[in-house]
């Protein structure tokens, strides 16, 4: 498929996560063998993850780590996502605080989440990300400051970036083009406010952009995932966190109708990521060569344990369990980190927090296999 100017633009600035690789880091030693990781492994992952990339000034993540700069804006969204899975797991008052103190640095940092801003707010789904994040704070802690934002952020996007005619939520200000990295997203962010709310408007509006992402970014017959639909024609290229969100939607909106298509869809996504997009060993792609798509398998993590947990779809768990061996057992001994490509070594030398971020994830939500 020819790629326009245009489209190639749009994938480098964010929707298929910019920059290209500077670095050849050296792989680290020999992998750990016959690795099956625990629920104490999770603890010490993400111990390690917070040793190499939190900043205790800023109360956000470092880019990598030589720490001389914070992470993107969207994914200090889903590394606090993560924190508040470590609270559900551990139960600990000292991961809590955590929660609290993220919120703290992003309203620090981000001009009090002033959604109107900008220079800080420059892409719909960077505020989207926040605002599921937002929303799940209250769900967690009855911080009724988290919902206010996560209302007003919902807002914000939807009368900016929802097309009333064609349907459908654009990517970025400029309208160019609709993204499943908007579109999902709100979906599970209005599946999540209707469920604190109990306002109908939610629900709807989460049943309308579905419909028009599985009319437009979705093919039904094989569960991919289009990366984007710019004047109708699809960009199909294959990212997890897509293929993630889609699930994640799919699940809340047949958790609330009880409808089976809603199920259907998500299983088939799910088969496709498996099948499909992972290697013959099941292993999932390494996505993220120095840039932001390390991150993506964490997202996708979310959203398929969403499937097995909550419509209990069991089949799919020994797959994720897989993936985490495979990256636990290669992890740098050293420090005690992973790498995004699961199938190798980590490196040794400057690391990524998008990259060391995603198998540290899915051990916070997985349980270990018995």
């Amino acid at each position: 498929m020819k790629i326009t100017c245009f489209l190639l633009a749009i994938l480098l600035l964010h929707s298929n996560c910019s920059k290209s690789n500077t670095k050849h880091e050296p792989v680290g030693p020999a992998p750990v063998q016959g690795v099956s990781f625990t629920v104490k492994d999770a603890a010490t992952a993400y111990n390690n993850f917070n040793q190499y990339f939190y900043s205790t000034k800023d109360k956000l993540y470092y880019a990598n780590t030589e720490k001389k700069s914070i992470g993107a804006i969207w994914t200090q969204a889903i590394y606090w996502d993560m924190a508040m899975n470590v609270y559900k797991r551990s139960n600990d008052p000292a991961d809590l605080k955590r929660i609290s103190d993220i919120y703290e640095g992003g309203y620090n940092r981000y001009d009090k989440y002033n959604w109107n801003n900008t220079k800080e707010w420059f892409i719909y789904d960077d505020i989207m990300w926040w605002v599921i994040s937002l929303a799940r704070a209250h769900q967690l802690t009855n911080n009724k400051d988290y919902l206010d934002f996560s209302v007003s952020g919902f807002k914000r996007v939807w009368d900016g970036s929802y097309d009333p005619v064609k349907g459908g939520m654009f990517w970025d200000f400029n309208r160019s083009g609709k993204n499943s990295c908007i579109n999902f997203p709100t979906v599970i962010a209005a599946m999540t406010l209707y469920k604190i709310t109990h306002d109908a408007s939610y629900l709807q509006k989460a049943k309308d952009v579905y419909s028009w992402g599985v009319n437009n970014l979705f093919d039904p017959a094989t569960g991919r995932v289009a990366d984007n639909n710019v004047n109708g024609n699809k960009g199909w290229s294959d990212y997890t966190y897509n293929q993630g969100t889609f699930i994640g939607a799919a699940v809340m909106l047949y958790k609330a109708t009880g409808a089976a298509t809603y199920l259907d869809q998500a299983n088939l996504a799910a088969t496709y990521t498996r099948k499909t997009m992972s290697d013959v060993n099941g292993i999932m792609p390494a996505e993220g060569d120095w840039n932001e798509q390390g991150v993506l398998k964490a997202i996708f993590g979310q959203y398929i344990m969403m499937l097995i947990d909550d419509a209990n779809q069991t089949q799919f768990l020994p797959w994720i369990q897989k993936n985490i061996n495979t990256a636990w057992g290669n992890r740098d001994v050293t420090r005690g980190l992973t790498y995004r490509n699961y199938k190798v070594p980590c490196v040794t030398g400057v690391l990524q927090s998008y990259e060391a971020s995603s198998t540290v994830y899915l051990m916070q939500i997985c349980p270990p296999a018995k």
